[in-house]
Protein backbone atom coordinates (compact mmCIF):
# COMPACT_ATOMS: atom_id res chain seq x y z
CA UNK A 1 0.00 0.00 0.00
CA UNK A 2 1.50 3.44 -0.76
CA UNK A 3 0.62 5.18 2.27
CA UNK A 4 2.57 8.22 3.27
CA UNK A 5 5.10 7.86 6.66
CA UNK A 6 2.41 10.27 7.95
CA UNK A 7 -0.76 7.66 7.31
CA UNK A 8 1.78 4.74 8.16
CA UNK A 9 2.31 6.53 11.73
CA UNK A 10 -0.96 8.45 12.64
CA UNK A 11 -2.80 7.73 15.80
CA UNK A 12 -5.50 5.23 16.43
CA UNK A 13 -7.74 8.14 17.23
CA UNK A 14 -7.54 9.05 13.71
CA UNK A 15 -8.20 5.63 12.09
CA UNK A 16 -11.27 7.15 10.17
CA UNK A 17 -9.43 9.24 8.33
CA UNK A 18 -7.33 6.59 7.19
CA UNK A 19 -9.87 4.02 6.27
CA UNK A 20 -11.79 7.39 4.51
CA UNK A 21 -8.04 8.31 2.74
CA UNK A 22 -7.65 4.23 1.21
CA UNK A 23 -11.73 4.08 0.19
CA UNK A 24 -11.19 6.82 -1.75
CA UNK A 25 -8.01 5.90 -3.14
CA UNK A 26 -8.99 2.65 -3.99
CA UNK A 27 -11.77 4.37 -6.06
CA UNK A 28 -9.63 6.33 -7.92
CA UNK A 29 -7.39 3.84 -8.82
CA UNK A 30 -3.82 4.50 -6.88
CA UNK A 31 -4.63 1.98 -4.53
CA UNK A 32 -6.03 -0.13 -6.09
CA UNK A 33 -3.14 -2.89 -6.60
CA UNK A 34 -1.95 -2.08 -2.68
CA UNK A 35 -5.37 -2.82 -1.56
CA UNK A 36 -6.48 -5.52 -3.25
CA UNK A 37 -3.37 -7.61 -3.65
CA UNK A 38 -1.63 -7.13 -0.04
CA UNK A 39 -2.00 -9.34 3.12
CA UNK A 40 -1.81 -8.18 6.36
CA UNK A 41 -3.78 -4.61 5.60
CA UNK A 42 -7.05 -5.63 7.65
CA UNK A 43 -5.35 -3.26 10.75
CA UNK A 44 -5.45 -0.28 8.92
CA UNK A 45 -8.27 -0.71 6.71
CA UNK A 46 -10.21 -1.60 9.30
CA UNK A 47 -8.98 0.22 12.52
CA UNK A 48 -7.95 -2.60 14.81
CA UNK A 49 -4.25 -2.98 16.02
CA UNK A 50 -1.76 -4.68 13.90
CA UNK A 51 -1.17 -7.09 16.18
CA UNK A 52 -2.74 -8.52 19.85
CA UNK A 53 1.35 -8.75 21.34
CA UNK A 54 0.25 -12.11 23.38
CA UNK A 55 -1.48 -14.12 20.77
CA UNK A 56 -4.61 -15.66 21.56
CA UNK A 57 -4.54 -19.36 22.47
CA UNK A 58 -6.70 -21.39 20.42
CA UNK A 59 -8.27 -24.99 19.97
CA UNK A 60 -9.99 -25.75 16.04
CA UNK A 61 -12.84 -27.59 16.30
CA UNK A 62 -13.12 -29.66 12.72
CA UNK A 63 -10.26 -29.31 10.26
CA UNK A 64 -12.03 -30.58 7.77
CA UNK A 65 -12.54 -28.41 4.53
CA UNK A 66 -13.27 -25.51 5.95
CA UNK A 67 -11.59 -25.87 9.87
CA UNK A 68 -8.44 -26.89 7.13
CA UNK A 69 -8.96 -23.27 5.25
CA UNK A 70 -9.52 -21.27 8.56
CA UNK A 71 -5.88 -23.06 9.42
CA UNK A 72 -3.85 -22.18 6.53
CA UNK A 73 -5.42 -18.20 6.71
CA UNK A 74 -4.87 -17.40 10.46
CA UNK A 75 -2.06 -15.24 11.25
CA UNK A 76 0.21 -16.27 14.20
CA UNK A 77 0.81 -12.82 15.50
CA UNK A 78 -2.79 -12.95 16.67
CA UNK A 79 -3.92 -16.80 17.04
CA UNK A 80 -1.86 -19.02 18.40
CA UNK A 81 -3.15 -22.62 17.58
CA UNK A 82 -2.52 -25.04 20.51
CA UNK A 83 -4.87 -27.57 20.09
CA UNK A 84 -7.36 -29.39 17.20
CA UNK A 85 -10.32 -31.44 17.87
CA UNK A 86 -11.42 -33.84 14.74
CA UNK A 87 -12.50 -37.88 15.06
CA UNK A 88 -11.60 -38.25 11.54
CA UNK A 89 -7.84 -39.41 10.90
CA UNK A 90 -8.35 -37.91 7.44
CA UNK A 91 -8.47 -34.23 8.86
CA UNK A 92 -5.78 -34.79 11.61
CA UNK A 93 -3.33 -34.91 8.42
CA UNK A 94 -4.84 -32.37 6.42
CA UNK A 95 -4.49 -30.21 9.56
CA UNK A 96 -0.66 -30.90 10.11
CA UNK A 97 0.19 -31.48 6.77
CA UNK A 98 -1.85 -29.27 4.55
CA UNK A 99 -4.28 -31.34 1.40
CA UNK A 100 -1.56 -32.63 -0.78
CA UNK A 101 -4.33 -33.97 -3.07
CA UNK A 102 -3.29 -30.95 -5.50
CA UNK A 103 -1.08 -27.86 -5.92
CA UNK A 104 -4.95 -26.00 -5.17
CA UNK A 105 -6.33 -27.54 -2.46
CA UNK A 106 -2.35 -26.83 -0.91
CA UNK A 107 -2.51 -23.65 -1.29
CA UNK A 108 -5.91 -23.32 0.25
CA UNK A 109 -4.73 -25.79 3.01
CA UNK A 110 -1.06 -25.88 3.85
CA UNK A 111 -1.45 -27.09 7.13
CA UNK A 112 -0.19 -26.12 10.57
CA UNK A 113 3.66 -27.22 9.89
CA UNK A 114 3.95 -25.02 6.77
CA UNK A 115 2.38 -21.98 8.78
CA UNK A 116 4.53 -22.33 12.22
CA UNK A 117 8.00 -24.09 9.92
CA UNK A 118 7.94 -27.24 11.81
CA UNK A 119 9.62 -29.65 10.06
CA UNK A 120 7.95 -32.97 11.05
CA UNK A 121 4.92 -34.01 12.78
CA UNK A 122 6.01 -35.07 16.14
CA UNK A 123 7.56 -31.71 16.43
CA UNK A 124 4.09 -30.10 15.43
CA UNK A 125 2.17 -32.84 17.69
CA UNK A 126 4.93 -31.15 20.69
CA UNK A 127 3.04 -27.54 20.29
CA UNK A 128 -0.21 -28.64 19.09
CA UNK A 129 -2.80 -30.83 21.24
CA UNK A 130 -4.93 -33.35 19.32
CA UNK A 131 -8.51 -34.55 20.89
CA UNK A 132 -11.06 -36.60 19.19
CA UNK A 133 -14.08 -35.48 21.16
CA UNK A 134 -13.97 -31.55 21.12
CA UNK A 135 -15.30 -31.96 24.61
CA UNK A 136 -12.08 -32.67 26.02
CA UNK A 137 -10.43 -29.73 24.23
CA UNK A 138 -12.85 -27.68 26.09
CA UNK A 139 -12.12 -29.06 29.09
CA UNK A 140 -8.03 -27.58 28.72
CA UNK A 141 -7.94 -24.40 30.98
CA UNK A 142 -4.71 -23.49 28.48
CA UNK A 143 -7.18 -22.64 25.53
CA UNK A 144 -9.08 -18.92 25.26
CA UNK A 145 -10.84 -19.34 22.29
CA UNK A 146 -12.04 -21.82 19.65
CA UNK A 147 -12.90 -21.63 16.19
CA UNK A 148 -15.63 -23.93 15.62
CA UNK A 149 -15.86 -25.74 11.84
CA UNK A 150 -17.79 -28.46 12.80
CA UNK A 151 -21.20 -29.89 10.42
CA UNK A 152 -23.87 -27.36 11.01
CA UNK A 153 -26.37 -29.19 13.53
CA UNK A 154 -23.02 -28.74 16.11
CA UNK A 155 -22.77 -25.33 15.85
CA UNK A 156 -24.65 -23.96 18.74
CA UNK A 157 -23.99 -27.23 20.94
CA UNK A 158 -20.03 -26.34 20.77
CA UNK A 159 -20.29 -23.03 20.87
CA UNK A 160 -22.65 -23.07 24.19
CA UNK A 161 -20.35 -25.76 25.49
CA UNK A 162 -17.55 -23.57 24.83
CA UNK A 163 -18.48 -20.15 26.16
CA UNK A 164 -19.94 -21.92 29.68
CA UNK A 165 -16.26 -23.77 29.36
CA UNK A 166 -14.79 -20.19 29.62
CA UNK A 167 -13.91 -20.05 25.79
CA UNK A 168 -14.34 -16.90 23.43
CA UNK A 169 -15.98 -18.24 19.94
CA UNK A 170 -15.70 -17.97 16.55
CA UNK A 171 -17.95 -20.15 14.41
CA UNK A 172 -17.96 -21.20 10.58
CA UNK A 173 -21.64 -19.71 9.20
CA UNK A 174 -23.99 -20.21 9.19
CA UNK A 175 -24.86 -19.12 12.85
CA UNK A 176 -26.47 -22.12 13.84
CA UNK A 177 -28.88 -24.73 12.21
CA UNK A 178 -32.32 -23.30 13.61
CA UNK A 179 -33.04 -19.82 14.27
CA UNK A 180 -33.96 -21.09 18.17
CA UNK A 181 -30.38 -22.16 18.72
CA UNK A 182 -29.48 -19.21 16.84
CA UNK A 183 -30.70 -17.49 19.62
CA UNK A 184 -29.47 -19.55 22.23
CA UNK A 185 -26.22 -19.05 21.24
CA UNK A 186 -26.33 -15.00 21.53
CA UNK A 187 -28.41 -15.13 24.68
CA UNK A 188 -25.28 -17.42 26.19
CA UNK A 189 -22.99 -14.89 24.84
CA UNK A 190 -24.44 -11.72 26.23
CA UNK A 191 -25.09 -14.19 29.91
CA UNK A 192 -21.56 -15.40 30.02
CA UNK A 193 -20.12 -12.17 28.46
CA UNK A 194 -17.80 -14.23 25.59
CA UNK A 195 -17.54 -12.77 22.41
CA UNK A 196 -19.32 -14.72 19.82
CA UNK A 197 -18.48 -13.79 16.22
CA UNK A 198 -19.50 -15.94 12.96
CA UNK A 199 -17.80 -16.40 9.87
CA UNK A 200 -19.37 -14.61 7.34
CA UNK A 201 -15.87 -13.01 5.54
CA UNK A 202 -17.55 -10.65 3.26
CA UNK A 203 -17.15 -8.30 6.01
CA UNK A 204 -13.98 -8.09 6.17
CA UNK A 205 -13.44 -8.17 2.70
CA UNK A 206 -11.68 -4.70 1.06
CA UNK A 207 -13.47 -5.01 -2.31
CA UNK A 208 -16.92 -5.81 -0.50
CA UNK A 209 -16.41 -2.47 1.73
CA UNK A 210 -15.08 -0.39 -1.40
CA UNK A 211 -18.30 -1.77 -2.92
CA UNK A 212 -20.58 -0.88 0.30
CA UNK A 213 -18.68 2.99 -0.13
CA UNK A 214 -19.50 2.91 -3.67
CA UNK A 215 -23.09 2.01 -3.54
CA UNK A 216 -23.37 4.36 -0.20
CA UNK A 217 -21.31 7.72 0.59
CA UNK A 218 -19.84 7.76 -3.37
CA UNK A 219 -23.65 7.06 -4.67
CA UNK A 220 -21.60 6.17 -7.81
CA UNK A 221 -24.74 3.43 -8.70
CA UNK A 222 -27.71 6.16 -8.14
CA UNK A 223 -30.67 4.60 -7.00
CA UNK A 224 -30.02 0.95 -6.59
CA UNK A 225 -33.09 -1.51 -7.44
CA UNK A 226 -32.25 -4.70 -8.69
CA UNK A 227 -29.44 -7.29 -7.24
CA UNK A 228 -28.53 -10.56 -9.36
CA UNK A 229 -26.51 -12.91 -7.44
CA UNK A 230 -25.97 -16.74 -8.37
CA UNK A 231 -23.67 -19.41 -7.30
CA UNK A 232 -23.47 -22.02 -10.00
CA UNK A 233 -21.39 -25.33 -9.77
CA UNK A 234 -20.67 -28.32 -12.39
CA UNK A 235 -21.84 -31.02 -9.49
CA UNK A 236 -22.86 -33.71 -11.40
CA UNK A 237 -23.60 -37.49 -10.06
CA UNK A 238 -19.78 -39.76 -9.65
CA UNK A 239 -18.55 -35.84 -9.44
CA UNK A 240 -19.70 -34.56 -6.64
CA UNK A 241 -18.21 -32.52 -4.18
CA UNK A 242 -20.79 -32.93 -1.10
CA UNK A 243 -20.73 -36.83 -1.53
CA UNK A 244 -16.63 -37.47 -1.12
CA UNK A 245 -15.66 -41.35 -1.69
CA UNK A 246 -16.25 -43.40 1.56
CA UNK A 247 -12.86 -44.43 2.91
CA UNK A 248 -13.71 -47.94 2.19
CA UNK A 249 -14.21 -47.11 -1.64
CA UNK A 250 -12.48 -49.39 -3.99
CA UNK A 251 -11.34 -46.69 -5.98
CA UNK A 252 -9.56 -45.42 -2.75
CA UNK A 253 -7.49 -48.84 -2.55
CA UNK A 254 -6.59 -48.79 -6.23
CA UNK A 255 -5.36 -45.65 -6.48
CA UNK A 256 -3.08 -46.57 -3.17
CA UNK A 257 -1.60 -49.85 -5.00
CA UNK A 258 -1.29 -48.16 -8.39
CA UNK A 259 0.41 -45.00 -6.33
CA UNK A 260 2.56 -47.54 -3.97
CA UNK A 261 3.67 -48.95 -7.48
CA UNK A 262 4.90 -45.85 -8.74
CA UNK A 263 7.02 -44.73 -6.32
CA UNK A 264 9.26 -47.69 -6.75
CA UNK A 265 10.27 -45.87 -9.68
CA UNK A 266 9.50 -42.58 -8.97
CA UNK A 267 12.11 -39.98 -10.08
CA UNK A 268 14.23 -38.14 -7.01
CA UNK A 269 11.77 -34.99 -6.98
CA UNK A 270 8.74 -36.86 -7.33
CA UNK A 271 9.34 -38.93 -4.26
CA UNK A 272 8.68 -36.79 -1.28
CA UNK A 273 5.32 -35.36 -2.98
CA UNK A 274 3.97 -38.69 -4.14
CA UNK A 275 5.33 -40.22 -0.68
CA UNK A 276 2.92 -37.48 0.91
CA UNK A 277 0.01 -38.33 -0.93
CA UNK A 278 -0.16 -41.41 -0.47
CA UNK A 279 0.14 -40.73 3.45
CA UNK A 280 -2.69 -38.78 3.05
CA UNK A 281 -4.77 -41.21 1.43
CA UNK A 282 -3.81 -43.96 3.52
CA UNK A 283 -5.35 -41.21 6.36
CA UNK A 284 -8.64 -41.55 4.18
CA UNK A 285 -8.41 -44.68 4.19
CA UNK A 286 -8.04 -44.90 8.07
CA UNK A 287 -11.60 -43.19 8.56
CA UNK A 288 -13.17 -46.72 8.48
CA UNK A 289 -12.06 -47.84 11.67
CA UNK A 290 -14.00 -44.00 13.00
CA UNK A 291 -16.98 -44.93 15.37
CA UNK A 292 -19.31 -42.10 13.71
CA UNK A 293 -22.40 -43.86 16.00
CA UNK A 294 -20.46 -42.70 19.49
CA UNK A 295 -20.24 -39.28 18.35
CA UNK A 296 -24.14 -39.06 17.57
CA UNK A 297 -24.48 -39.57 14.00
CA UNK A 298 -27.04 -41.84 12.94
CA UNK A 299 -27.91 -44.28 10.51
CA UNK A 300 -30.93 -43.99 7.97
CA UNK A 301 -32.97 -45.75 4.90
CA UNK A 302 -32.41 -43.12 1.90
CA UNK A 303 -35.07 -42.45 -0.32
CA UNK A 304 -33.75 -44.47 -2.86
CA UNK A 305 -33.90 -47.50 -0.58
CA UNK A 306 -30.21 -47.62 -0.06
CA UNK A 307 -28.77 -48.00 3.97
CA UNK A 308 -26.84 -45.07 5.64
CA UNK A 309 -24.31 -45.15 7.76
CA UNK A 310 -23.27 -43.38 10.66
CA UNK A 311 -20.13 -42.45 9.22
CA UNK A 312 -21.61 -41.66 5.46
CA UNK A 313 -23.38 -38.98 7.63
CA UNK A 314 -20.48 -38.07 9.23
CA UNK A 315 -18.51 -37.47 6.00
CA UNK A 316 -21.18 -36.77 3.94
CA UNK A 317 -23.25 -34.29 6.34
CA UNK A 318 -24.27 -31.73 4.00
CA UNK A 319 -26.92 -34.20 2.11
CA UNK A 320 -28.93 -34.55 4.86
CA UNK A 321 -31.20 -32.01 6.50
CA UNK A 322 -30.48 -33.32 9.98
CA UNK A 323 -27.04 -32.26 9.50
CA UNK A 324 -27.04 -29.82 7.24
CA UNK A 325 -29.08 -26.94 5.86
CA UNK A 326 -28.69 -27.39 2.14
CA UNK A 327 -27.46 -24.97 -0.89
CA UNK A 328 -29.08 -21.82 1.21
CA UNK A 329 -27.14 -22.48 4.42
CA UNK A 330 -23.57 -23.79 2.35
CA UNK A 331 -23.74 -20.83 -0.29
CA UNK A 332 -26.91 -18.99 -0.48
CA UNK A 333 -26.09 -17.21 3.16
CA UNK A 334 -23.01 -15.94 2.06
CA UNK A 335 -24.68 -14.25 -0.89
CA UNK A 336 -27.64 -12.84 0.66
CA UNK A 337 -25.29 -11.41 3.40
CA UNK A 338 -23.34 -9.22 0.53
CA UNK A 339 -26.64 -8.60 -0.70
CA UNK A 340 -28.19 -7.16 2.69
CA UNK A 341 -24.68 -5.34 3.11
CA UNK A 342 -25.19 -3.80 -0.04
CA UNK A 343 -28.64 -2.80 0.57
CA UNK A 344 -27.57 -1.61 3.73
CA UNK A 345 -25.03 0.70 2.22
CA UNK A 346 -28.24 2.96 0.86
CA UNK A 347 -29.58 4.02 4.34
CA UNK A 348 -26.05 5.17 5.89
CA UNK A 349 -23.41 4.03 8.11
CA UNK A 350 -24.53 1.44 10.93
CA UNK A 351 -27.67 0.29 8.98
CA UNK A 352 -28.64 -3.52 9.10
CA UNK A 353 -31.35 -3.61 6.63
CA UNK A 354 -33.58 -6.89 7.05
CA UNK A 355 -35.73 -8.73 3.89
CA UNK A 356 -39.25 -7.93 3.29
CA UNK A 357 -40.54 -11.25 1.65
CA UNK A 358 -38.75 -14.37 0.31
CA UNK A 359 -40.54 -16.31 -2.55
CA UNK A 360 -38.66 -19.82 -3.42
CA UNK A 361 -38.89 -23.08 -5.57
CA UNK A 362 -36.42 -25.67 -5.60
CA UNK A 363 -35.46 -29.10 -7.16
CA UNK A 364 -33.84 -32.51 -7.34
CA UNK A 365 -33.82 -33.10 -11.11
CA UNK A 366 -29.96 -34.74 -11.18
CA UNK A 367 -28.88 -36.25 -8.55
CA UNK A 368 -31.20 -39.54 -7.29
CA UNK A 369 -32.82 -40.05 -3.93
CA UNK A 370 -29.39 -40.09 -2.07
CA UNK A 371 -29.92 -37.16 -0.25
CA UNK A 372 -32.47 -34.62 1.36
CA UNK A 373 -31.19 -31.37 -0.33
CA UNK A 374 -31.95 -29.92 -3.76
CA UNK A 375 -29.88 -30.07 -6.84
CA UNK A 376 -31.58 -26.33 -7.53
CA UNK A 377 -32.85 -23.48 -5.62
CA UNK A 378 -34.17 -19.99 -6.92
CA UNK A 379 -35.63 -17.27 -4.82
CA UNK A 380 -36.49 -13.71 -4.75
CA UNK A 381 -36.46 -11.51 -2.26
CA UNK A 382 -37.81 -7.76 -1.40
CA UNK A 383 -35.94 -5.17 0.60
CA UNK A 384 -37.16 -1.80 1.94
CA UNK A 385 -35.31 1.18 -0.38
CA UNK A 386 -35.05 4.51 1.25
CA UNK A 387 -38.36 5.86 1.51
CA UNK A 388 -39.99 2.66 1.90
CA UNK A 389 -41.64 3.58 5.28
CA UNK A 390 -43.58 6.51 2.78
CA UNK A 391 -43.77 4.82 -0.19
CA UNK A 392 -44.20 0.88 -0.68
CA UNK A 393 -43.06 0.92 -3.85
CA UNK A 394 -39.62 2.00 -2.95
CA UNK A 395 -37.97 -1.81 -2.84
CA UNK A 396 -35.07 -3.32 -4.12
CA UNK A 397 -35.30 -6.69 -5.42
CA UNK A 398 -32.55 -9.86 -5.08
CA UNK A 399 -32.90 -12.77 -7.34
CA UNK A 400 -30.73 -15.77 -6.17
CA UNK A 401 -30.12 -19.27 -8.42
CA UNK A 402 -27.96 -21.87 -6.66
CA UNK A 403 -27.51 -24.76 -9.53
CA UNK A 404 -26.09 -27.77 -10.29
CA UNK A 405 -24.81 -29.58 -12.95
CA UNK A 406 -23.80 -26.83 -14.92
CA UNK A 407 -21.14 -23.82 -13.45
CA UNK A 408 -21.84 -21.58 -16.02
CA UNK A 409 -20.92 -17.92 -14.81
CA UNK A 410 -19.34 -19.29 -11.33
CA UNK A 411 -20.57 -17.22 -8.66
CA UNK A 412 -20.76 -13.41 -7.77
CA UNK A 413 -23.46 -10.04 -7.48
CA UNK A 414 -24.84 -8.05 -10.46
CA UNK A 415 -25.79 -4.46 -8.29
CA UNK A 416 -27.71 -2.26 -10.38
CA UNK A 417 -28.93 1.00 -9.77
CA UNK A 418 -30.05 3.96 -11.98
CA UNK A 419 -26.32 5.51 -12.95
CA UNK A 420 -24.35 2.78 -13.32
CA UNK A 421 -23.82 -1.68 -12.75
CA UNK A 422 -21.31 -2.74 -10.24
CA UNK A 423 -20.53 -6.73 -10.83
CA UNK A 424 -18.24 -8.50 -8.34
CA UNK A 425 -16.94 -12.20 -9.40
CA UNK A 426 -15.52 -15.13 -7.39
CA UNK A 427 -14.33 -12.62 -4.31
CA UNK A 428 -11.94 -11.88 -6.76
CA UNK A 429 -12.80 -8.93 -9.57
CA UNK A 430 -14.70 -6.19 -9.27
CA UNK A 431 -16.10 -4.12 -12.40
CA UNK A 432 -18.08 -0.78 -12.54
CA UNK A 433 -20.05 0.09 -16.04
CA UNK A 434 -21.91 3.30 -16.60
CA UNK A 435 -26.08 2.99 -17.02
CA UNK A 436 -26.53 -0.47 -18.28
CA UNK A 437 -23.99 -0.63 -21.18
CA UNK A 438 -21.75 -3.64 -21.44
CA UNK A 439 -19.10 -2.40 -24.03
CA UNK A 440 -17.80 0.76 -22.33
CA UNK A 441 -14.73 0.73 -19.65
CA UNK A 442 -15.60 2.80 -16.56
CA UNK A 443 -13.22 4.58 -14.46
CA UNK A 444 -13.61 6.80 -11.20
CA UNK A 445 -12.64 10.50 -11.39
CA UNK A 446 -13.56 13.61 -9.04
CA UNK A 447 -16.11 16.63 -9.92
CA UNK A 448 -14.56 19.95 -9.50
CA UNK A 449 -16.50 19.82 -5.82
CA UNK A 450 -14.23 16.61 -5.26
CA UNK A 451 -16.64 13.94 -4.93
CA UNK A 452 -16.71 10.83 -7.28
CA UNK A 453 -17.94 10.12 -10.81
CA UNK A 454 -18.01 7.60 -13.44
CA UNK A 455 -16.00 8.56 -16.62
CA UNK A 456 -16.53 6.19 -19.14
CA UNK A 457 -14.42 5.70 -22.32
CA UNK A 458 -14.37 3.66 -25.68
CA UNK A 459 -13.27 0.04 -25.09
CA UNK A 460 -10.27 -1.32 -26.94
CA UNK A 461 -7.51 -3.25 -27.43
CA UNK A 462 -9.54 -6.29 -26.79
CA UNK A 463 -10.11 -6.01 -23.27
CA UNK A 464 -13.72 -6.36 -22.87
CA UNK A 465 -15.61 -5.65 -19.63
CA UNK A 466 -13.93 -7.52 -17.49
CA UNK A 467 -10.38 -6.07 -18.10
CA UNK A 468 -11.91 -2.58 -18.89
CA UNK A 469 -14.14 -2.01 -15.52
CA UNK A 470 -11.51 -3.33 -12.86
CA UNK A 471 -11.71 -1.61 -10.22
CA UNK A 472 -9.26 -3.97 -8.12
CA UNK A 473 -5.29 -4.16 -9.66
CA UNK A 474 -3.81 -7.02 -11.73
CA UNK A 475 -1.41 -9.39 -9.19
CA UNK A 476 -2.29 -12.03 -6.72
CA UNK A 477 -5.74 -12.09 -5.45
CA UNK A 478 -7.55 -10.35 -3.10
CA UNK A 479 -8.13 -11.24 0.60
CA UNK A 480 -11.14 -13.35 1.04
CA UNK A 481 -11.44 -12.06 4.38
CA UNK A 482 -11.04 -15.30 6.55
CA UNK A 483 -7.72 -13.77 7.86
CA UNK A 484 -9.11 -10.77 8.72
CA UNK A 485 -12.33 -12.17 10.23
CA UNK A 486 -9.94 -14.37 12.43
CA UNK A 487 -7.37 -11.05 13.14
CA UNK A 488 -10.35 -8.64 14.60
CA UNK A 489 -11.89 -11.38 16.44
CA UNK A 490 -8.48 -11.76 18.42
CA UNK A 491 -8.09 -8.00 18.58
CA UNK A 492 -11.56 -7.75 20.12
CA UNK A 493 -10.90 -10.56 22.81
CA UNK A 494 -7.62 -8.77 23.70
CA UNK A 495 -8.80 -5.12 23.66
CA UNK A 496 -12.20 -5.61 25.52
CA UNK A 497 -14.44 -3.13 25.20
CA UNK A 498 -18.35 -2.31 24.23
CA UNK A 499 -17.21 -0.51 21.14
CA UNK A 500 -15.41 -3.49 20.23
CA UNK A 501 -17.17 -6.18 18.60
CA UNK A 502 -16.40 -8.40 15.79
CA UNK A 503 -18.20 -7.07 12.62
CA UNK A 504 -20.45 -10.34 12.11
CA UNK A 505 -21.53 -10.16 15.43
CA UNK A 506 -24.64 -12.05 17.08
CA UNK A 507 -27.25 -9.41 16.02
CA UNK A 508 -25.90 -9.55 12.62
CA UNK A 509 -25.17 -13.11 11.99
CA UNK A 510 -28.70 -13.94 13.06
CA UNK A 511 -30.46 -12.12 10.34
CA UNK A 512 -28.06 -14.02 7.90
CA UNK A 513 -29.57 -16.97 9.35
CA UNK A 514 -32.95 -15.63 9.55
CA UNK A 515 -32.96 -15.03 5.62
CA UNK A 516 -31.09 -18.78 4.75
CA UNK A 517 -33.27 -20.86 6.93
CA UNK A 518 -36.65 -18.72 6.06
CA UNK A 519 -35.74 -19.45 2.30
CA UNK A 520 -35.40 -23.42 3.17
CA UNK A 521 -38.81 -23.37 4.60
CA UNK A 522 -40.30 -21.49 1.77
CA UNK A 523 -38.11 -24.29 -0.20
CA UNK A 524 -39.86 -27.19 1.49
CA UNK A 525 -43.28 -25.81 0.34
CA UNK A 526 -43.32 -26.07 -3.10
CA UNK A 527 -47.34 -26.91 -3.22
CA UNK A 528 -48.27 -23.82 -1.39
CA UNK A 529 -45.80 -21.54 -3.47
CA UNK A 530 -46.63 -19.11 -0.50
CA UNK A 531 -44.71 -15.75 -0.35
CA UNK A 532 -43.43 -15.80 2.95
CA UNK A 533 -43.38 -12.41 4.96
CA UNK A 534 -40.16 -11.83 7.64
CA UNK A 535 -41.11 -10.89 10.86
CA UNK A 536 -39.26 -8.32 13.33
CA UNK A 537 -39.46 -10.93 15.96
CA UNK A 538 -37.59 -13.49 14.39
CA UNK A 539 -34.45 -11.04 13.96
CA UNK A 540 -34.78 -10.22 17.58
CA UNK A 541 -32.58 -12.13 19.85
CA UNK A 542 -34.59 -11.53 23.30
CA UNK A 543 -37.84 -12.41 21.31
CA UNK A 544 -38.71 -16.05 21.73
CA UNK A 545 -40.58 -15.79 18.11
CA UNK A 546 -38.91 -17.81 15.75
CA UNK A 547 -39.65 -19.05 12.21
CA UNK A 548 -39.67 -23.13 13.21
CA UNK A 549 -42.50 -22.43 16.08
CA UNK A 550 -39.87 -23.50 18.95
CA UNK A 551 -39.01 -21.50 21.49
CA UNK A 552 -35.67 -21.28 22.27
CA UNK A 553 -33.84 -22.69 25.56
CA UNK A 554 -30.20 -22.45 27.01
CA UNK A 555 -31.14 -25.24 29.77
CA UNK A 556 -31.55 -28.04 27.02
CA UNK A 557 -29.19 -31.47 28.09
CA UNK A 558 -27.09 -31.22 25.18
CA UNK A 559 -25.44 -27.20 26.55
CA UNK A 560 -24.42 -28.63 29.91
CA UNK A 561 -20.89 -29.42 30.01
Amino acid sequence: MNLTEDQKTIGKENFADVINITRRDFLTGTLAAGLATGAGLGSIYFGYGKSVGNPLRVGVLGTGDEGSVLLGAHNPDYLNVVAIADIRPYNVFRAFHGDVSSPTAYTARPGLMAKYKWSSEDEARKQVKVYAAYEDLLADDEIEAVVIALPLHLHAEAAIKAMRAGKHVLTEKLMGHSIHECKEMSRVSRETGKILATGHQRHYSVLYDNAVHTIGRAGLLGQLHSIRAQWHRGNLPGNDSWKPPMPDDESLAKKLVGWKKDLETAKPADIVPLTKRIAQLEAQISDALVDAGKYGYTPMTLGDGEARSPLQELIRWRLWNRTGGGLMAELGSHQLDAAGIFVSAMHGEGKKVKPLTVTAVGNRSIFPADREVEDHVYCMYEYPAPGYEEDKNKKVVVTYSSINGNGFGDYGEVVMGTKGTLVLEREQDVMLYKGSAKDTRVTVTKKKDGSAALDTTESGGGGGPAAGGKVAGDGAPPSRGYTEEMEHWAWCIRNPSPENQPRCKPEVAIADAVIALVSNIALANPETQARIHFKPEWFDIASDETPEGVTPDTGRDRYKV
